[in-house]
């Protein structure tokens, strides 16, 4: 399953970004902790060079503890300040607080030096759509300020916001890069909600979803559709579609209905806490 999606407006946000970034002190990047290389935007890492980074393992709650760690750990080795993140509920806040701090660390001490005081660190918030940028803008800053939704494309255009004396914040789109290479980092967007779901193929999707279940989660899907994992992929989405519901006058089970409601499943934790992506593979 070949996936590419790049709409124009992205084009237009990352010139924005990049008019922007001499602006900054530090570059906050979000990626999807289920899935953390196919969210790692290549154009945000070459825009940030020079900058100060701190990576933020959102979506933590939904990911497999084990490989949380794993990947953490991954990160930590390359240098890059990490934190693992539940912005929805507010879990791991403080830390991100501290890892800000030491982030930023060498630039407040420069500016001591230079007798500059009270000068606040401003920092970008960038990462791919629908990986909760937003969401932990207002998290953090313990009020709405930002736009959520939960779907891609929510945030159009970039907002300044300033949560203390010490910190500023820049919530910026959400944005890919022109180009998958990997065929494997479309699908895993895909499944995950990052691409726009009007153009994906609903039961190809659902169908890869099943075949990584099958693989990596054996039992889940029997014990959510009562599905037979025995079976083939067709075959245990028209089992889910029987046991959802999802049948079309006749009597023929609605397939592509079945497919939505698993691919909603997997994103919204429904199928277990899942990793599509394993650190010890990199």
């Amino acid at each position: 399953m070949n996936v590419q999606w790049y709409p124009g407006h992205m084009t237009k946000a990352v010139r924005s970004m990049q008019e922007d970034i001499k602006l900054v002190d530090l570059i906050i990047e979000l990626l999807d902790a289920r899935l953390p290389m196919s969210s790692r935007n290549p154009d945000i890492n070459k825009l940030g060079q020079g900058k100060a980074r701190l990576i933020l393992l959102n979506k933590a709650d939904l990911a497999d503890a084990g490989e949380n760690e794993r990947w953490l750990k991954f990160f930590k080795a390359s240098g890059a300040e990490a934190v693992l993140l539940d912005s929805r509920n507010n879990t791991g806040m403080a830390e991100v607080r501290a890892a800000v701090r030491a982030a930023c660390k060498e630039k407040t001490e420069r500016d001591r030096r230079r007798g500059i005081k009270n000068r606040p660190v401003r920092a970008m918030v960038a990462g791919i759509p629908n990986v909760g940028k937003s969401t932990f803008i207002n998290s953090f800053a313990k009020k709405a300020v930002a736009k959520t939704g939960n779907k891609p494309g929510v945030t159009k255009g970039k907002q300044w916001i300033r949560l203390s004396n010490e910190l500023e914040l820049l919530d910026t789109p959400g944005i890919l890069w022109p180009k998958f290479e990997d065929e494997s980092v479309g699908l895993h967007l895909a499944m995950t909600g990052s691409i726009n779901d009007e153009i994906l193929p609903r039961e190809e999707l659902a169908m890869s979803i099943i075949a990584l279940m099958k693989q990596d989660y054996p039992g889940r899907l029997a014990e959510r559709y009562e599905a037979d994992e025995q079976a083939s992929d067709a075959d245990i989405l028209i089992a889910a579609a029987k046991r959802l519901g999802c049948i079309k006058k006749g009597g023929e089970p609605d397939t592509l209905r079945a497919a939505a409601l698993i691919t909603d499943d997997l994103r919204a934790g429904r199928l277990g806490r899942i990793s599509i992506e394993r650190a010890e593979a990199e």
